[in-house]
């Protein structure tokens, strides 16, 4: 098979092999072409030395000369080059001690981590497959080069790595290969949380996000995600599911948008479930107050991963509101007061995430529960027609006018404002300037 190499990555290469050293695209790139897919990132090796490519190419970045990497310059995008070697000892089970340039490309793919992340390829010379990765792709098969417990006592971070190719690509690990991830999962520990929060990230955010289980089932969320495994050990013996809360998770999972703020909050949404469950006498489960406990575990959770805040905020808005209007019960004042509460801007992410929920439940009054979305679709869509007040800002008067009133500055002004937005949202016509300002006089 050929593969498509862009004008400035085969500009790269020429001018390595010209100047008399070789060169070839590598890892990521082409397993991504040989599978047909549009590559992110174009990665370079060579058996130039960083200070012979950097000698060769007027705009370069010290990317990490003492790993041999320098990123190339060329119109605006920067493609790493990166020299032939050998890694020395891995006594963190993160990064070599010591590196040693070399002059074999068969060197450089040995010291990579899954066979169909070590080829090479060059236009002229073809596919380099030393370990059988052009075949894994055919297999869908996730296997480290070599000796799988030498490459994951190497690098801890590859235990993630394996299960997140799995999840991105739709393939399965290889026997023993996750037999050696099972052995070295305790050595996460020296894998940085941000890391852990990249790669876990990626796989959450893939087309199979269902691999959560298969990361259970290693071991694996128990040092990183504990709160996943007391969700996969958590029953629910209600007439409204069908499995554990782990499972259901994983099916509301798979059915919102890959989005970051989607899945997490699709994966954190009955997190507190365990810690909320309660069994009456007749030994059915209920889980009461578990949306605004699971809010605060979400935050903790996702600070735990350094996630970033606004991912957290909005994730957890989701996570606090997703049984909103989970009973039938609402009328226009109780909706519009809980958007107002909620925020309008999160109602789109709210109703994703209402309806997954309910396709990852039971049939149990499906017929009911399907009518009463579609409700609150149909109040919604009559709230963005009308425009009602929802906020403080919407008010037809502002904290001078309350000055004006006589109400003083600072919180009983604030109390005031609270006191004319619940006025207002309880009967929108209200929202005049001569109606507020005479409640305000009467309170």
């Amino acid at each position: 098979m050929k593969i498509r190499i862009p004008q400035d990555v085969l500009w790269i290469l020429r001018k390595l092999n010209n100047a008399g050293y070789e060169a070839y695209v590598v890892g990521g790139c082409v397993r991504d072409s040989l599978l047909g897919r549009e590559p992110n990132d174009w990665d370079i090796t060579t058996s130039a030395e960083p200070l012979q490519v950097k000698a060769l190419f007027r705009r370069t970045i010290d990317t990490g000369l003492q790993h041999g990497t320098v990123t190339v310059l060329n119109h605006g995008t920067g493609y790493e080059v990166t020299t032939y070697r050998l890694d020395g000892d891995y006594s963190d089970h993160r990064r070599p001690e010591s590196v040693t340039f070399s002059r074999n490309l068969a060197d450089d793919l040995m010291r990579r981590d899954f066979t169909i992340n070590a080829m090479a390829y060059h236009p002229e010379r073809g596919l380099v497959d030393l370990y059988g990765g052009e075949a894994d792709l055919e297999k869908k098969l996730i296997r480290a080069v070599g000796e799988p417990e030498e490459r994951f006592r190497e690098d801890a971070l590859r235990i993630l790595r394996a299960v997140r190719f799995a999840a991105q690509l739709g393939f399965v690990i290889e026997p023993g290969t996750r037999d050696a991830i099972r052995g070295h999962v305790e050595e996460l520990s020296y894998v940085s949380i941000e890391r852990i929060e990249t790669e876990l990230t990626k796989l959450i955010c893939s087309p199979h996000p269902e691999m959560m289980e298969e990361l259970y089932q290693l071991g694996i969320t128990a040092k990183i995600l504990p709160e996943f495994d007391r969700m996969m050990e958590t029953p629910q013996n209600t007439i409204y599911h069908r499995t554990d809360v782990g499972h259901h998770t994983i099916a509301v999972m798979q059915q919102v948008s890959s989005r970051k703020v989607m899945r997490y909050a699709a994966l954190l949404h009955d997190v507190a479930k365990p810690d909320c469950k309660t069994t009456d006498e007749q030994g059915a489960d209920h889980f009461y107050g578990h949306p605004a406990a699971g809010a605060e575990v979400a935050r903790d959770v996702m600070k735990r991963l350094r996630i970033e805040n606004r991912t957290i905020d909005d994730a957890c808005v989701l996570v606090y509101w997703h049984d909103f209007g989970l009973k039938g019960d609402l009328n226009e004042v109780s909706f519009r007061r809980g958007v107002s509460r909620m925020g309008i801007e999160h109602f789109p992410d709210y109703l994703e995430l209402r309806y997954a929920d309910m396709l990852g439940q039971s049939d149990y009054q499906k017929e009911k529960k399907e009518a009463d979305y579609q409700r609150i679709v149909g109040m919604y869509r009559q709230l963005l027609e009308e425009k009602p007040p929802l906020t403080v800002k919407d008010l037809a008067v502002n904290g001078k006018d309350l000055m004006d009133a006589g109400v003083p500055a600072g919180p009983e002004m604030g109390e005031m404002l609270k006191k004319l937005l619940d006025y207002v949202l309880e009967n929108p016509s209200r929202n005049t300037k001569e109606i507020l300002t005479e409640y305000v006089k009467n309170a």
